[in-house]
């Protein structure tokens, strides 16, 4: 545990909470907390997930401008949600690309748990691209990437990291349902 693994999870809290409530300034803490968890997860051999948070950066900055340009007249960033089709797609393409890079860090690369490593990173990309969109299919897949980065982290004596996704599990689950709200509320107001 170091200050720089502490920083990083309070600015992760910090994020979490302003991205459930929909707060455009999510990002902002987002930003700055991945780009400190690159050297944490490089230093652990977590290829993926270093590799992972300056993807994030990228995002983040998109998912900023997204939803700057897409809040609704009360100011308040509109969800939506995918079609079975391209759940279905989004599925497929993750999967490919989970096994693709797992596989390419496993043969290439001194990696630890390459498999789960990689598991992270591609469900995570794909949450993260999802959440950018204002989709509410971001929120199981973020589930899902908490509790399989729980047991990585852990086993890596990523303790404080492991803690921070056990808090953002509960909070996807939470930001989950704050979501389902806000959607029933965007069809209550175009009907």
């Amino acid at each position: 545990m170091s200050w720089l693994e502490i920083t990083a999870a309070t600015l992760g809290v910090i994020n979490m909470v302003l991205l459930v409530r929909r707060s455009i300034w999510n990002y902002a803490f987002g930003i700055a907390m991945v780009a400190m968890y690159v050297p944490i997860f490089f230093q652990q051999r977590l290829y993926s997930d270093a590799l992972l948070q300056i993807f994030f950066i990228v995002v983040q900055l998109y998912g900023w401008w997204e939803w700057r340009r897409s809040s609704g007249r009360a100011g308040e960033v509109v969800v939506e949600r995918l079609g079975w089709r391209a759940r279905t797609v989004w599925a497929a393409c993750g999967t490919v690309a989970w096994f693709a890079w797992s596989s390419m860090m496993h043969r290439y690369t001194d990696a630890v748990n390459p498999y789960w490593d990689g598991a992270v990173a591609a469900m995570s990309v794909a949450a993260q691209m999802l959440q950018a969109r204002r989709l509410v299919e971001t929120w199981p897949l973020w589930v899902t990437v908490d509790v399989v980065a729980i047991a990585l982290y852990w086993s890596r004596d990523l303790r404080v990291t492991a803690l921070l996704y056990v808090l953002f599990l509960l909070m996807s689950v939470w930001g989950w349902l704050a979501w389902l709200r806000a959607e029933r509320g965007n069809k209550d107001m175009r009907a």
